[in-house]
């Protein structure tokens, strides 16, 4: 808008008779020009309790909100103080607030008319403004401004152009809005200084996060406490309302207020403007020359944190653009997005802001495009990517396992120069130790400590869990006294792991000492699995006095043996071959209420075949039958070994034949167990068949099995074999 047209005659004529006379020292246009002649900033004064109310914005933007005159009832006239008389006035806080209104109306006014007169000297311009702030207080003062609703109504003043008003409008506005951002920010920094916000913050310093992630939790944070502080003043702002409004009144402007029954009608809005006035307005017009360059520095600055603190939208996407983002959206997984992505971008021109966006869309519509679309803006320069965006994206392939596809994404991260943080180096842990890479698993987990960052309690059972998958129950231990070092207790479940892979070796002492720690150092109690497992790994150690003992602690404390833990009882007497004290032990139970299971007769048949006592285990073989249950995998080496010495050679191929089905789960034992029985029976070629077998599964036959392979050869038994 050209002001250049804005001032009428009279004004022009007032101006000029301002700057031919000489001014008087006791006159207002005095005192004016001599503040303008110290340069200062515009002095905001932060709002004090009776201030506290928000500013409404204007619902039509080129007039005042009638929210700020509607309070104002006053008379007088402005005044104008100098500098000297500034801290001997005791303002009020309702002239505090005008002040700052006013100071910043003229900071802004300024800038228009230096704009729109760019060649008259600095006192004509100060002329004006006094002018217009006299006229605007004015108006003010009369509650007349507020009459104004358009541009079809009739001007306050016959000085100033329509125009001129219309300007007077929105510059007041501005000011208006710039006031309730500076009291929201205020307002903002006493939550940021909560001692809540601050005890987040000092958490999130302790489990790694930094930079500016963590500046951006500590703001985000505190406008949640802002909010929530907000919404209950609300509440209790209209059960105030609701109880001093017991009936339907009108206030002193005719308007209808809240019923007694809490229903809106037609009441005045509950927006706040400035204070109510009563009697003169007093004012001080501070900086009234803000025309010195540093004032634009400082000015941007503010404009820079406060969009730090209130972010930016994202653009609205319409027309061809959204065309374009509707096919981003429906590209399918074998489709490039590269070239859609570079229309989008030459339409919109976007920010982070917008990427974010649409990256939100894809994560919904197509995870496959998603990581596509995530990979390109990696080096989108608009995209302003950070180390977060590639631990991110590495963290989502990760736990989807493409591990080629992370990996690729963390040669970038080294290829543009950005080293693995904390966050990045713990999501490699996980990924690793999840895929079994156990070297680049203590890489990472190396690096991470090398930061300074001590590991948390999930770091540490990754990094034992990945060691017991690989069968290195050293290392797992070593981690694990660590662990004890720092303090830091572990789950129950890792001790659990530890004894498992201590009870598959059959090393009763090692599964002990895990089994003490876990009671006395992790503080567990033992309970039926523990106990069982510890039970099995003496089975497995051939020491069933042992066995015995947890036997009976597991009895002593109230836990009911089941049929796993009674069947590793009895393979311990089967490894000593104490088949006396084994069905002692099982008819003393049986009276106690005990029912073998499946588990229990399985190692029954077992032993009894080694003993030759076919029938018997026949008859066991039936009641498992009974139970509808198939016998369990290892049984059918047992049932190999028994039809082969009773010559039901029919049996003894289904049960090789199923054993040969599933070769990977037999062990070395299993191996040597049924070459000596073909090798016994004179089933040698068979013999030698699965003696290859063995080979192709990486187990030594031992020399006892071997002089009894080649034995059988010697003997001629080397063409009998099973039919099949």
């Amino acid at each position: 808008m050209n002001l250049k047209r804005l001032v009428s005659k009279n004004t022009v004529n007032k101006i000029s008779e301002l700057n031919g006379r000489a001014f008087n020292q006791h006159s207002s246009a005095y005192r004016c020009v001599a503040a303008a002649s110290i340069p200062r900033p515009p002095t905001f004064h932060p709002l004090g309790a009776y201030h506290g109310s928000s500013f409404m914005n204007c619902p039509k933007p080129n007039r005042i909100d009638n929210q700020f005159f509607r309070h104002i009832q006053t008379s007088g006239q402005v005044e104008l103080v100098d500098d000297s008389s500034r801290h001997l006035e005791c303002e009020s806080e309702d002239d505090a607030t005008m002040n700052e209104f006013l100071s910043r109306f003229v900071w802004l006014m300024r800038k228009k008319l230096a704009a729109a007169y760019p060649k008259c000297e600095k006192d004509t311009i100060n002329g004006m403004l006094l002018i217009i702030v006299e006229n605007v207080v004015s108006e003010m003062e009369k509650g007349g401004l507020q009459q104004v609703t358009g541009s079809g109504a009739s001007m306050p003043s016959g000085d100033f152009s329509e125009d001129l008003w219309k300007t007077v409008w929105d510059v007041s506005n501005i000011v208006l809005r710039d006031m309730e951002k500076e009291k929201k920010k205020e307002k903002m920094k006493t939550f940021l200084q909560s001692e809540e916000v601050k005890e987040m913050y000092r958490f999130a310093g302790e489990v790694g996060i930094r930079g500016d992630m963590l500046r951006e939790f500590r703001f985000k944070w505190a406008r949640q406490k802002m909010e929530k502080s907000d919404f209950y003043e609300s509440l209790e702002r209209m059960r105030k309302e609701a109880s001093q409004n017991d009936s339907q009144e009108k206030d002193q402007w005719g308007n209808k207020v809240v019923t007694g029954d809490g229903n809106l009608l037609e009441g005045k809005q509950t927006g706040v403007s400035l204070p109510k006035r009563h009697g003169k307005i007093k004012y001080k017009i501070y900086g009234l020359d803000l025309s010195n360059p540093k004032w634009t520095k400082v000015a941007d600055k503010i404009n820079e944190s406060s969009k730090f603190m209130w972010p930016e939208e994202p653009k609205p996407i319409s027309n061809k653009c959204k065309l374009v983002t509707e096919k981003i959206l429906s590209l399918k997984d074998e489709d490039d997005p590269a070239p859609l992505l570079g229309e989008w971008k030459d339409l919109l021109q976007p920010s982070r802001i917008d990427w974010v966006g649409l990256l939100d869309k894809l994560k919904e519509q197509n995870s496959n495009i998603h990581f596509k679309v995530s990979e390109f803006l990696l080096s989108e320069d608009s995209f302003k990517a950070s180390e977060r965006d590639y631990s991110k994206l590495i963290d989502a392939l990760a736990k989807e396992n493409r591990l080629e596809d992370a990996e690729r994404i963390l040669k970038k991260m080294n290829d543009m120069g950005i080293l693995p943080d904390v966050i990045t180096s713990i999501t490699l842990i996980k990924m690793y130790c999840k895929v079994g890479n156990l070297s680049k698993a203590k890489e990472a987990f190396d690096s991470c400590k090398a930061h300074g960052f001590r590991p948390d309690v999930k770091v540490y059972s990754s990094m034992i869990m990945a060691y017991v998958n690989a069968n290195q129950p050293k290392d797992a231990e070593s981690i694990l006294r660590e662990m004890d070092t720092l303090g830091i207790k572990p789950p129950k479940d890792i001790y659990m792991a530890l004894l498992h892979l201590y009870t598959k070796a059959g090393h009763a002492d090692l599964a002990e000492r895990i089994r003490t720690a876990m009671q006395f150092t992790g503080g567990f109690s033992m309970d039926l699995e523990s106990l069982t497992l510890m039970i099995e790994a003496c089975a497995r150690a051939g020491n069933p006095d042992r066995a015995l003992n947890y036997f009976t602690q597991m009895t002593n404390l109230g836990l009911k043996p089941d049929d796993r833990c009674t069947a590793n009882v009895i393979a311990a007497y089967e490894k000593k071959n104490l088949l006396d004290e084994a069905l002692e032990l099982l008819l003393k139970l049986e009276k106690d209420g005990f029912e073998p299971g499946v588990a229990t007769y399985t190692v029954l048949v077992d032993w009894f075949s080694k003993l030759d006592l076919l029938e018997e285990a026949q008859q066991l073989l039936d009641m498992i039958a009974e139970q509808g249950e198939a016998p369990p995998f290892k049984l059918h080496v047992s049932l190999c070994d028994m039809y082969i010495k009773s010559g039901a050679e029919k049996k003894a191929l289904q049960a090789l034949g199923v054993l040969e089905s599933k070769i990977d789960e037999l062990d070395s034992e299993d191996f040597e167990r049924i070459i000596g029985s073909l090798a016994g029976g004179g089933f040698v070629q068979d013999a030698q068949r699965v003696h290859g077998l063995m080979e192709s599964r990486g187990f030594v036959l031992s020399d006892r099995m071997k002089v009894s392979l080649m034995a059988s050869q010697a003997l001629g038994k080397s063409k009998k074999t099973l039919m099949r």
